[in-house]
């Protein structure tokens, strides 16, 4: 796995032992954290994997992110790397996922895969897509079984025009619109290069799921939370397609819809050039 050096000749048993570059995809639900970030004084998911990885090898360890979730956020394949000098020990990704999921527990957070990756492989930069998810439950009855995991929406909404009127946000933008004021971006410019609406059967009474499909290389800050809240006043007949189509040209926070909460959205997916594993 490492490789190793003597570091002098009179000292046979000495050796210095390379670093290995590990990759990990990640499963979390953010409801009681405070984002992915390590803060002072509350939780956060990286905060949970870094003290796991501490129980596991004893040493301090930083994880770098492909992308930093808010508050409430949750992820079924947030990706993380870190570095890690494991000795001549033998370490497959299969008993690395393991023993960092037996540290985490009884948290919301698993390890799904730990892979070996090259040294130049980077979480954050290496990125070529994002794929986010937004679910919205739409009927009267509030969610028993997955509450504070949807958006509870109790008025019918009209997907076929909140598809509609989402092509107007594809291709490339100034999104300022919809870009959080605390947002650290360079640039508010982005591509969004999918905005698909999924309507699916969530109960035997007429409760329906909707999703927001969104990919782009990177997203602003809040981008994808405040493009569904602004949608949902198409949907419930506020606005009109025009409507979406002056708030983007606007370059204006204030004259965007509402910033949809936190619960309803998932990190789906992180896209990469293929990488070698077991390197």
């Amino acid at each position: 796995m490492c490789t190793a050096k003597r570091l002098h000749h009179a000292s046979p048993c000495v050796f210095h032992f390379a670093m290995t570059r590990w990759k990990l995809t990640i499963e979390y639900k953010g409801t009681n954290y405070a984002g992915w970030q390590r803060q002072l004084d509350v939780p956060s998911v990286q905060q949970a994997i870094e003290e796991a990885l501490h129980r596991f090898c004893q040493q301090e360890i930083t994880l770098h992110v492909a992308g930093r979730t808010d508050a409430g956020v949750h992820a079924k394949g947030q990706v993380a790397h870190f570095d890690l000098d494991y000795g001549d020990r033998l370490l497959t990704g299969f008993d690395l996922a393991k023993a960092l999921n037996a540290h985490l527990r009884p948290q919301p957070v698993s390890i799904i895969h730990a892979e070996k990756v090259p040294e130049e492989f980077n979480a954050r930069h290496a990125a070529i897509n994002k794929l986010y998810t937004y679910r919205i439950l739409n009927r009267r009855s509030f969610p028993a079984l997955e509450k504070e995991l949807v958006w509870h929406v109790k008025k019918k909404l009209d997907t076929d025009a909140m598809a509609e009127a989402g092509k107007l946000l594809l291709g490339h933008h100034d999104f300022t619109t919809f870009r959080d004021s605390q947002c650290q971006a360079k640039s508010p410019e982005k591509t969004l290069d999918r905005l698909d609406v999924e309507v699916r059967d969530y109960d035997s009474y007429g409760g329906r799921e909707i999703l927001f499909h969104t990919e782009a290389r990177s997203f602003l800050h809040h981008q994808v939370r405040n493009m569904v809240g602004t949608l949902a006043l198409v949907g419930e007949g506020k606005w009109q397609s025009s409507d979406i189509k002056k708030a983007l040209e606007a370059c204006d926070r204030t004259k965007g819809g509402p910033t949809a909460p936190s619960d309803g959205l998932y990190l789906m997916r992180v896209d990469y050039k293929e990488t070698n594993e077991d390197v």
